[in-house]
């Protein structure tokens, strides 16, 4: 069903509040501003909710020329941020961005512009996660982002849960300014170029601000730095992660294609207590004259190094457009347009793509590794094989994603009231090409039978029979949001301390998302690659009040309440209660309790079947075997879609702080938080489903048992569920000292520093009896969870000169565990960010400065296959640039 909101709405509602306009009177009032967190326009930022604030300026010194290398370095930042890097041709949201406040999950973390909702991503990250993807937001186009640190869908409405980032737009442009800037690495790779031209113009009846933004990153792959140029990281003391499928590759066979004599006929590896012999069932190709790599060939399985084809950062191209501007209409009537669209271009590439026994080849095939061989105990055996098809190239892809938002809006005065009205339109468009080594399941399995191609002696092959099973791979996603909106606000009557505010709005929003693979995908004819697919859309209804009640001069009280209606699960009503208290001049103490939600993304309700091929430790067959490929990670096959009686997932969570400033050039922030999330919608993940549920047919798969040793893993069945909660809390703290010296200049140092007191969430567990059940653990310092982040800065300036140092520090945390359950402990990691800039001739600003200085490698994770964690440290190293600016 085609949705569309009737611009004659927008237009009523401007005539409305135009014909009842009256003239203001022209006597003096204390500007009031709106600031994140609340409807209500006040004199004061520092209001009841904790909000850190980021300038222009703050961006710039970070030395990032994109918003998630900024916001990523946050302490407030946590496990769920991620940005481009690691991006593969297994991603499922190549070139997408977006930060995950507080760990809770960048779904659970609401984006907005200038107030207003974004539409998400057409794509999903790792398959479940939807997002607003940072990259469509040039840095050039930012005037402040405010990051909302507690609870707000009182407020905002869904996915408010750990708090908000809202992007403030330029308004201030007046004139022409032009800036070009320009990057690269100490060791190579991800170097960048951006260019950007801004005009404004501003008089007392409006201001219009466009800018044109042009970036674009060099590819980097994980060869391009020495510790993670191999998937084998045992040189760094970390694990062999080299692909279990690999070149020529492996002989699997299977105890359903073979007969009785012929299983017999099978190595043994061992006799258990009961006399059941354990047959050995995989074989590394060993034979013809294409033959494994000795030095690959371990434990019976042909290995293959991935690392060094698989892209770290992937290259990327952006031009982009913003318009922001705000036009009186008549007297004290004004309307208003955000105006954005962009084009990115991104490549990237993966290894080969791996088989994991999708292939077979008959034993009376003459193509047979053993055909010749009659005296071979596989000889004339049904096998399937375990190999990359590196035969027909690296895996290659491109994206283009088209992103337009358009805002049109108008706000006035009427008697004391202020209203304001706006229609918005966005979409965001991605396809998604696979233009090299994509295999054709259905034609390399017909190839195979008709000896087209003979993947066991690779070097025979022509290039006619490769071509025959290669393809080209097509994914195309949409989404799209609709909105109307509109609030009004001012006094209600006034009590004893002042006036008690108010401000009542409403919200009617329609949301569409469509995630579609080519044909291939559908019919499950491309292995080794994921692929999302998921249609679906809803709309919603929202109605709001907020009060701002003045209990003394001191102590102001805030109430909001927010009822929403959505289409496909429900109604859901959520209150807020905050106060702010300054019992002195130079003391605020401040608190806040309410209740949020996330309803269930479109992608989890409506993901199609998804295959995906996550490496695996069996840890159950591990203690039977001690088999390195059983104790190792392992690819298998895992089959994951959505679930369309999810339910929105509820939380509650208050915050208590003080603000003190203590002189006027020194101030102390502290803030307690916690937050308390139930009906978790997770999508369990492999690896968890087989250590606790390892040998419940209906989640993990299995070859048939050999006597009381388990099966070999076939495929994992992952889905979407509501499952258990999360409960989290911890505190933080913002100090900030300016010091004016005569003689060295002006200093102003900062520290923000947030620690996890705890992270407790629920997850499945199983009995021996294969009872599965909830069971509670503190990743609190595990895996992605550091206990505590920290950044310290100081700012100085002095004459022409002005210039900045940062220190970024992210505590230790343990990895995930071993085979024997032992946890590595990744180390702590401190980087060093620096500019200078030169200010001396007029209108010209120059920069030079440098992200991670000292060029300090990532900490080692074992658990990933290249050794790093890439949502929580970095690979570049050390990243210089220069920067000019010029203002006509």
């Amino acid at each position: 069903m085609t949705y569309k909101l009737p611009l004659s709405a927008l237009s009523i509602a401007v005539l409305i509040g135009m014909n009842q306009q009256v003239n203001a009177e022209e006597t003096e009032q204390v500007e009031r501003i709106e600031v994140t967190g609340s409807h209500i326009k006040r004199t004061d930022l520092e209001g009841p909710s904790p909000i850190q604030s980021l300038s222009a300026a703050d961006l710039a010194s970070t030395g990032s020329t994109d918003l998630i290398g900024a916001l990523q370095k946050l302490p407030v930042s946590g496990a769920g941020t991620f940005s481009t890097q690691g991006n593969s041709s297994d991603d499922t949201a190549n070139g997408g961005s977006s930060v995950a406040l507080r760990g809770l999950g960048a779904s659970s973390t609401l984006v907005l512009i200038n107030g207003r909702r974004v539409a998400v991503s057409p794509f999903a990250k790792d398959i479940e996660t939807s997002f607003v993807d940072l990259n469509t937001i040039p840095v050039s186009s930012v005037k402040r982002i405010d990051i909302l640190k507690d609870g707000a869908s009182a407020t905002y409405g869904s996915d408010a849960v750990a708090g908000v980032i809202n992007i403030i737009l330029r308004d201030d442009i007046d004139g022409f300014e032009v800036a070009a800037k320009l990057s690269d690495t100490a060791d190579g790779g991800a170097d960048e170029q951006n260019f950007t031209i801004l005009w404004g113009s501003s008089t007392q009846n409006g201001h219009h601000n466009f800018s044109l933004d042009y970036f674009k990153r060099g590819h980097l792959t994980y060869a391009d730095r020495d510790y993670t140029a191999s998937a084998d990281q045992r040189f760094r003391g970390g694990n062999n992660s080299l692909s279990s499928a690999g070149y020529p590759g492996s002989v699997e066979v299977v105890r359903s294609m073979l007969t009785d004599e012929q299983w017999a006929r099978l190595p043994v590896v061992r006799t258990e207590d009961d006399g059941t012999q354990v047959r050995q069932t995989t074989f590394a190709d060993i034979w013809g004259n294409d033959t494994c790599d000795p030095a690959l060939d371990i434990g019976n399985i042909c290995r293959y190094d991935f690392a060094s084809h698989m892209t770290a950062i992937p290259s990327t191209e952006r031009i982009s457009f913003n318009y922001n501007g705000v036009q009186e209409i008549m007297d004290g009537v004004e309307g208003f347009a955000e105006i954005s669209a962009q084009h990115t271009s991104t490549f990237i590439q993966g290894a080969g793509s791996p088989s994991f026994t999708e292939l077979f080849m008959d034993g009376d095939n003459p193509n047979h590794p053993l055909f010749n061989d009659p005296d071979h105990f596989l000889h004339g055996v049904d096998i399937s094989m375990r190999r990359r098809t590196v035969d027909i190239g690296n895996r290659k892809k491109d994206v283009d994603s088209e992103y337009y938002r358009a805002v049109l809006g108008a706000r006035g005065e009427w008697q004391a009231w202020s209203w304001e009205i706006a229609y918005s339109a966005i979409r965001s468009s991605a396809v998604e090409k696979g233009f090299d080594g994509f295999p054709n399941k259905i034609r390399a399995q017909q190839a195979i039978d008709e000896g087209l191609w003979n993947p066991f002696e690779p070097s025979t092959n022509t290039e006619a029979g490769l071509a025959f099973f290669e393809t080209t791979t097509t994914r195309y996603g949409a989404s799209t949001m609709q909105s109307l909106d509109g609030t009004v606000s001012g006094e209600l009557f006034e009590l004893g301390a002042g006036y008690v505010a108010a401000a009542f709005g409403f919200e009617h929003r329609y949301e569409k998302i469509e995630d579609n693979p080519d044909s291939q995908y559908i019919r499950g004819e491309i292995f080794g690659t994921e692929a999302t697919q998921a249609n679906g859309d809803r709309d919603n209804t929202a109605i709001f009040a907020e009060f701002s009640v003045p209990l003394l001069d001191t102590l102001e009280l805030q109430l909001a309440l927010r009822y929403e209606d959505y289409s496909d699960f429900g109604t859901t009503t959520d209150p807020k209660v905050a106060f702010r208290w300054a019992p002195l001049d130079s003391l605020v103490v401040r608190g806040s309790w309410g209740t949020a939600f996330r309803a269930p993304s479109l992608v989890q309700l409506h993901l199609g079947r998804t295959d995906e091929s996550p490496s695996v430790i069996d840890r159950e067959r591990c203690r039977q075997t001690g088999a390195d490929d059983d104790c190792s990670p392992y690819e298998y096959t895992a089959i994951v879609s959505g679930n369309k009686n999810l339910q929105p997932e509820e939380s509650e969570n208050y915050n208590l702080g003080v603000v003190w400033q203590a002189t006027e050039d020194f101030s102390i922030g502290v803030d307690y938080w916690n937050y308390e999330q139930e009906d978790l919608i997770k999508k369990i993940g492999a690896q968890k489903l087989v250590d606790c549920c390892g040998t419940d047919p209906n989640l993990v798969v299995r070859a048939p048992n050999q006597g009381s040793t388990l099966g070999r893993i076939l495929t994992i069945n992952d889905t979407f569920v509501n499952i258990g909660g999360r409960e989290t809390d911890g505190f933080d703290v913002n100090l900030a000292y300016a010091l004016t010296t005569q003689e060295l200049g002006e200093f102003k140092f900062n520290y923000n520093l947030t620690y996890a007191l705890s992270f407790e969430e629920q997850s499945f567990a199983s009995d021996e009896q294969g009872n599965s059940f909830n069971l509670s653990e503190d990743l609190n310092g595990e895996y992605q969870h550091p206990e505590f982040r920290w950044t310290a800065g100081v700012d100085w300036a002095k004459n022409d000169w002005l210039a900045n140092i940062s220190v970024n520090y992210i505590d230790s945390y343990r990895d995930l565990a071993d085979s024997e359950g032992n946890k590595y402990k990744i180390d702590s990691w401190t980087t060093v960010d620096t500019s200078v800039s030169y200010i001396g001739v007029e209108k010209l600003t120059v920069t030079l400065g440098a992200s991670n200085l000292f060029n300090e490698e990532a900490p080692l994770a074992p658990s990933e296959s290249m050794g790093i964690d890439n949502k929580t440290h970095s690979i570049l190293g050390r990243q210089a640039y220069v920067k000019f600016a010029y203002q006509f």
